[in-house]
């Protein structure tokens, strides 16, 4: 079995190329998780930001990345509220 050395830090570029990969079904998420010691968490959410950046890319005007952010902001605050409280119980 072919083993990499950690990535200490996970570039843009290797972000992007990791999910490019993945939305072109060469690699899964679980395979990426195994292979670099990551969590489904941190490669969904890759994955849900390029979504999102490609996305917006494709509009006639994008928005600012702040304005992205604040209007995703109240789905990620629920979401949040939701796993503490499957957390406590």
């Amino acid at each position: 079995m072919e083993t990499t050395p950690p990535i200490k830090r996970w570039t843009a570029k290797r972000k992007a190329s990791l999910v490019m990969d993945n939305l072109k079904d060469k690699v899964t998420v679980a395979e990426v998780v195994r292979q670099h010691d990551l969590t489904v968490f941190e490669v969904e959410d890759w994955i849900d930001e390029a979504q999102r950046n490609m996305e917006n890319g494709g509009k006639a005007r994008p928005k600012d990345i702040r304005e992205q952010y604040e209007s995703d902001l109240p789905e990620t605050k629920e979401a949040l509220s939701e796993a503490q409280r499957s957390w406590f119980l």
